[in-house]
């Protein structure tokens, strides 16, 4: 559904502190109801507050500056984190383990802490609301390994929907992709869901009831955005560019970015994800350790650092000759000629001969007469 602009006209709190990156409206009514969101000094109780031209807004004592310009990113959530800000347990989050230089950012939906895969980040609270609802119509596609048996034709009635434990959930593609053991042994399937909806544990829940253990769950894509080749916890920020042309019915025109150019630059990564397509899954191999550990002080690119001590036993190289890499030739002495390889007389030129003159005798004397094509003396030694 389009947004609307929101300089028109004032806005709720909820409102305006997603659109500055706060949290989401959700989150927000939540912060407002343990007293931590005040306007001009003032402690709100209600989210049904709307926020006036020079009004200061107020979370834990902070000033909230005005709503910047929309950014989303890319990341690769690996499993055992929490995708939330903070957890009561203690356990790890996901914006714990963010890397340097990234704003305050939600994420848009969430995969709870034994799933891993794509997960997009956001600085705009209304943002993740939106493309959270399933009107959006964005589509969400995962790969799962399950324990258990199944046929396509199990897997094709979840296009009708299916209702576990009184949660109705709505239409599921599902596509077995691969299938190891037999009916009476051990098996895994590989599955690949396309789901339009999202619901808390949702993939889980339906292959459940099917019989399926899900034993490992990878999110792909998220509407046009994909996983790709980032690696276990790798951001990525997504250009203005294609902000612009992908979600220009969801950011309203104040807070569109502009230019080309990301402000976030990632740190090289060890690895890149191979392709789970293949329904084997797992990481990428980690690439060799000597192409990514920088000596001491090559990480500023000025010094090269001390090089590592050689092992014993190999062997040393030999001392370079003065001159550089070719040695200079000995001069000639002094007063001796130069050598001319052509010891003999020399070789006169030919002389043009006159047109009908007869050729000159050779050293083997005249020719035999006989015509023009006259027999040919015998030499010594050959048959006549």
């Amino acid at each position: 559904m389009p947004a609307q602009d929101s300089s028109q006209h004032n806005d709720r709190v909820a409102k305006v502190l997603a659109r500055a990156g706060v949290a989401s409206r959700r989150e927000v009514e939540r912060l407002i109801a343990e007293g931590r969101v005040a306007i001009n000094g003032q402690t709100l109780t209600t989210p049904a507050v709307k926020v006036e031209p020079g009004d200061i807004v107020t979370v834990d004592g902070e000033v909230v500056g005005g709503a910047e310009a929309t950014r989303l990113f890319r990341y690769h959530k690996p499993v055992g984190l929490l995708t939330s800000h903070n957890d009561p347990a203690g356990r790890p989050t996901v914006f714990e383990t963010l890397p340097e230089g990234l704003p305050r950012v939600i994420s848009i939906g969430r995969l709870d802490i034994n799933s891993e895969g794509l997960l997009l980040l956001t600085n705009d609270g209304a943002l993740s609301r939106a493309l959270e609802l399933p009107s959006s119509g964005w589509v969400r596609r995962y790969r799962a390994r399950a324990f258990g048996y199944t046929t396509q034709e199990k897997l094709d009635r979840l296009k009708d929907g299916l209702t576990v434990e009184g949660v109705t959930y709505g239409a599921i593609d599902a596509h077995l992709d691969k299938a190891t053991g037999d009916r009476d042994g051990a098996r895994n399937v590989w599955i690949t869901v396309t789901l339009t909806e999202g619901k808390n544990r949702e993939v889980r829940r339906v292959l459940e009831a099917i019989g399926l253990k899900v034993n490992r769950l990878l999110r792909l894509s998220y509407g046009p955005f994909s996983l790709g080749t980032l690696a276990a916890g790798e951001v990525e920020e997504v250009g203005p560019r294609v902000i612009r042309e992908l979600l220009a019915d969801f950011v309203p025109a104040a807070n569109m970015p502009t230019g080309n150019a990301v402000q976030f630059k990632p740190a090289l990564s060890a690895g890149r994800r191979s392709g789970v397509e293949d329904g084997v899954g797992g990481a990428a191999p980690a690439a060799k350790a000597h192409r990514n550990v920088l000596r001491p002080g090559q990480e500023s690119g000025e010094l090269k650092g001390a090089r590592q001590p050689k092992k014993p036993g190999w062997a040393k190289a030999k001392p370079k000759k003065p001159g550089g890499l070719r040695t200079p030739k000995k001069p000639a002495p002094a007063g001796k000629a130069k050598k001319h390889w052509s010891e003999g007389p020399a070789r006169p030129r030919s002389v043009a001969r006159p047109s009908g003159a007869p050729k000159p005798a050779g050293p083997r004397g005249p020719r035999p007469t006989g015509g023009p094509k006259g027999p040919r003396a015998a030499g010594p030694g050959k048959r006549k």
